[in-house]
């Protein structure tokens, strides 16, 4: 069968019938399960495929065929899937097997997408990784040159990244709270677009931090991820923050025209210590955007030095909310009692033998400053911050930039276990570009556009409006053109 690298080429096969869904589906079901050693897909549902195809054929051949019909997707293990086990990577959903659909999950399937099964990632979406997995870790399918050293994938959506760099799928669904979506696209070369808040509903995506949390596409570029989002996009009555915005036809607003456009150059990302070949491809990045005719301009985000210790307050205190409906009594795992236990005993062995590690460090950090004597020194600071970070961007804009270029990430992956036992801190340190874009509540892309001296993929992240995707889109088209990244790992698993 013919190797289709992107969403929009198989998409154009299908409609002229070169290939059917079915036999389509065939073929991404057969490297799913030929890929194990990547554990980027951790429930597989072949049957779902194979009935999602035919009803794909179908509607070919009946002409009513939109863009995602009969492609071969991956979704999250916290996108809930009626029917299919979704456990947010948690022991403590073990066997939640949903009555419902989220609402993602419902209009990609109405666009006749096909469900290959569901991807691995960090436990409750905390980690940037992929290491806090109950499904064990899911593994980057670039390697430094010949060493045989297993990376990670990034995280949260480790698994997605993973799935989609390996050609496992055509594309699929990640989240991001805090880079968990750009992160792992810039670690394993593909593409990945964290939405304005509100754009994509959140309903029956379970919950980290729901002032953070955001539904995107990730894909192998951006005419994909444009794809992708026109169909996951729109007002949702069941999610109260869901945008009541029209839905463009964004992969129609890609033109790679950005003559005139001024992209802005943060000064406070040039961390100190910050690796030079991050710094070299910064530099590269910048020349892209101006042979691509945008105008640069330096612009300062002041207030980005507290983003990371406002984001670490502020995310584990929704988690801490967000996850005390884990007890034991309603649905997921309940802990074994001994002779004369009470309810107080149940919360405190069920949520102590379901949630790992770093999940029940956040809800520590979380519940500590909720309490009644650090509220006010902690978490209403850093209400009030954010609100400093969101001013910052919206100057910027103010001011005549139209989007912003930014390093995605401040290294290449990094190997499994590297970091796993450092200080908690330095693996936090990972988000330092990303969690503004979540604060402010802005969207946000991530385009492969180099490779390390050791060949791993490094991406650049770009920073839009608010509800401006299809002006995002077409900034990161016009960069995604220049650099020309059409790299991809060498096939060992």
């Amino acid at each position: 069968m013919t190797e289709f690298r992107t969403i929009a080429a198989a998409r154009d096969a299908l409609r002229k019938g070169d290939v059917s869904a079915t036999e389509l589906a065939e073929e991404y079901i057969a490297r799913v399960e030929g890929a194990d050693a990547l554990n980027a897909f951790v429930h597989k549902t072949p049957e779902i495929a194979r009935e999602q195809a035919a009803a794909a054929d179908a509607r070919l051949k009946a002409g009513d065929a939109p863009s995602l019909c009969g492609i071969p997707l991956g979704i999250k293990d916290l996108f809930c899937t009626k029917g299919v086990p979704s456990q947010a990577a948690s022991k403590i959903l073990t066997d939640f097997r949903p009555e419902y659909e989220s609402t993602v999950t419902t209009k990609l399937f109405a666009d006749g997408a096909v469900m290959l099964g569901k991807l691995n990632m960090d436990e409750f979406a905390m980690g940037s990784s992929n290491e806090t997995s109950t499904y064990g870790d899911a593994v980057n399918p670039w390697r430094r040159g010949n060493d045989e050293t297993k990376l990670t994938p990034g995280g949260s959506s480790g698994g997605s990244a993973s799935a989609v760099s390996a050609d496992l799928c055509l594309g699929a669904t990640g989240t991001d709270t805090g880079g968990s979506i750009r992160q792992p696209a810039a670690f394993t070369g593909i593409t990945g677009l964290k939405p304005t808040y509100g754009r994509v509903s959140r309903f029956g995506i379970i919950a980290f931090a729901s002032s953070l949390d955001q539904a995107g596409p990730m894909a192998r570029d951006v005419r994909d991820c444009a794809i992708m989002l026109s169909a996951m996009a729109g007002h949702d009555a069941k999610d109260s923050t869901s945008a009541d915005l029209a839905v463009p036809d964004f992969e129609a607003m890609l033109d790679g025209d950005i003559k005139g456009k001024v992209i802005g150059i943060p000064r406070e990302y040039r961390m100190d210590g910050m690796p030079e070949e991050i710094e070299a491809l910064w530099a590269e990045g910048r020349k892209m955007m101006e042979a691509a005719g945008a105008t640069l301009r330096d612009i300062s985000l002041p207030h980005t030095k507290y983003a990371l210790p406002t984001y670490y307050v502020i995310a584990p205190a929704e988690a801490s909310s967000n996850l005390a409906r884990y007890d034991g009594v309603r649905f997921g795992r309940r802990a074994q009692l001994a002779q004369g236990d009470g309810i107080t005993e149940m919360y405190e062995k069920t949520r102590a033998e379901g949630f790992g590690d770093e999940v029940q460090r956040r809800v520590m950090i979380g519940t500590y400053v909720l309490s009644a004597g650090f509220y006010d020194a902690y978490y209403n600071r850093a209400r009030k911050v954010r609100t400093l970070i969101k001013r910052d961007f919206e100057q910027a804009f103010a001011d005549g930039v139209d989007a912003i270029l930014t390093p995605a990430t401040p290294s290449a992956a990094f190997g499994l276990g590297e970091m796993a036992e450092a200080d908690p801190v330095q693996m936090y340190l990972n988000d330092v570009f990303t969690v503004t874009v979540n604060l402010a509540g802005l969207p946000g892309i991530a385009v492969p556009t180099g490779q390390s001296a050791q060949g791993l993929p490094l991406g650049l992240q770009l920073i839009g409006k608010p509800w401006e995707e299809g002006e995002l889109l077409n900034a990161a088209y016009a960069l995604e053109r220049e650099a020309g990244f059409v790299e991809k790992p060498a096939k060992w698993w």
